[in-house]
């Protein structure tokens, strides 16, 4: 198992190992002790899973005073998945990066507390699913619009499926006092 830091400060990169044979394949998905050696240290608390088709957007979301850590990971299909440092101070606040997931690479994504998280689905489907350090409080949910010019986010698809709350979500600079002021 590889544990690969990026380069935004606690985003990691987990290429796990997979098992072949006659059967299938079979690998962990997580392991505590292994985790934690490789910089991930924390307590997963919610397993979120959710299904998409082709060119569906889903984010930039994060918490504001309950940020969540997230494991991701592309069950079916792939993915583009992308974090977005938005912790005020930060050297690197406003930075994104991007990864690829799929059910045939097998990486995970960890995006830790403190970041905007979203996907966009480039197969026909995708199923994801993502391990959360705290739960999901409603109230407490914040997003950036997925297009802001500020980050410049190299989305590989121009005109994504949104729902509504994403479609209207605001820019980093209309959130950045309510972030600075948690």
């Amino acid at each position: 198992m590889e544990f690969r830091r990026l380069d935004l400060d606690g985003v990691i990169l987990v290429i796990p190992d997979v098992h072949h044979d006659e059967r299938g394949s079979f690998q962990e998905t997580h392991h505590r002790d292994k985790y934690t050696a490789g910089g991930i240290p924390e307590t997963f608390v919610q397993d979120n899973q959710s299904f998409s088709l082709r060119h569906v957007l889903r984010g930039l979301h994060a918490q504001l005073r309950y940020p969540q850590g997230k494991l991701v990971r592309a069950i079916t299909g792939e993915i583009f998945d992308v974090a977005v440092d938005i912790r005020p101070g930060s050297p690197t606040f406003g930075k994104w990066l991007g990864e690829t997931l799929s059910e045939r690479n097998a990486r995970q994504l960890y995006v830790p507390p403190g970041f905007a998280h979203g996907f966009c689905v480039l197969s026909e489907t995708a199923h994801v699913q993502y391990k959360c350090t705290d739960v999901y409080r409603p109230g407490d949910e914040i997003a950036v619009i997925w297009n802001d010019p500020a980050i410049g986010v190299d989305w590989p698809v121009a005109e994504p499926v949104l729902n509504g709350k994403d479609r209207k979500a605001p820019r980093l600079s209309e959130i950045v006092e309510m972030l600075r002021s948690v």
